[in-house]
């Protein structure tokens, strides 16, 4: 099964659990909050091929770790895949916002000119904002908007410029996020748990819980779990042999 969006470092057995995903032949994308962490998390994924890590710098934090913008553009060559990124505007975030807008401008900027990079993007109560961002950026690579928790104007929007979704047993739990992840298209879907911070019943989500969404899914699409999964390895699959391209260039 496939976890495309985890925190394998905030874990409190970080080498445990990236051990348990390799043992059960999960595909991994391991993403970081911080440039810093980078070297620690990537070592997680020695010996374990089928897990990737990305180079982030969260929105929450941009205000406290924007001076590590250099060392981000440093490491950039080092991954194909960058996250988490993005913007959050929720109110306690939100003070923050040019700090925010910094940070990601700049990391957009920086995958446009190493040549665009996978991005698994937060957009909580910001999906507008990071969608205008993106707009203006359509070769900075391929926006995986993780948790995706706009309205269904800023989803239309976000389909029509190209974008993928990445949809967790926390997002489908709800009906708003079922109904969503209904309106997705099925060929730019991925499954993510977003452990440790999602939950599962009162606990943290653990990477392989991702496949918990396969019966969701088989609800909405109407289709049997063996089809659904077979449909979301063939869009890792081409996520992973690079024929995905960059967003569409708007007249």
């Amino acid at each position: 099964m496939i976890d495309f969006h985890t925190h394998l470092d905030l874990y409190p057995d970080p080498h445990g659990v990236a051990k348990a995903c390799s043992e059960r032949g999960l595909y991994v994308l391991s993403v970081t909050t911080t440039p810093s962490a980078w070297a620690g998390t990537s070592a997680l994924a020695q010996g374990a091929p089928r897990i990737r890590t990305a180079l982030g710098l969260h929105p929450q934090l941009a205000h406290e770790r924007k001076s590590e913008l250099t060392l981000f553009e440093r490491l950039v060559t080092e991954t194909r895949y960058v996250g988490e990124i993005g913007l959050d505007g929720a109110p306690d975030f939100k003070q923050r916002w040019d700090d925010q807008i910094l940070v990601l401008t700049r990391i957009l900027d920086i995958c446009r000119a190493a040549g665009g990079r996978i991005m698994s993007i937060h957009s909580r109560r910001a999906a507008s904002a990071v969608l205008d961002e993106l707009e203006k950026r359509p070769s900075a690579g391929v926006p995986i908007l993780h948790w995706f928790s706009g309205s269904n104007r800023d989803l239309d929007r976000a389909i029509g410029m190209g974008c993928w979704f990445s949809v967790g047993p926390g997002m489908l739990q709800g009906e708003k996020g079922r109904l969503l992840a209904s309106r997705m298209p099925m060929d730019r879907l991925l499954p993510e748990s977003d452990g440790p911070f999602a939950q599962v019943d009162g606990r943290a989500a653990w990477p392989w819980e991702a496949s918990s969404v396969l019966p969701v899914l088989a609800d909405i699409w109407r289709q049997n779990g063996s089809d659904v999964e077979q449909q979301l390895f063939g869009n890792l699959a081409r996520l992973g042999r690079g024929v995905v391209e960059t967003m569409p260039v708007r007249p």
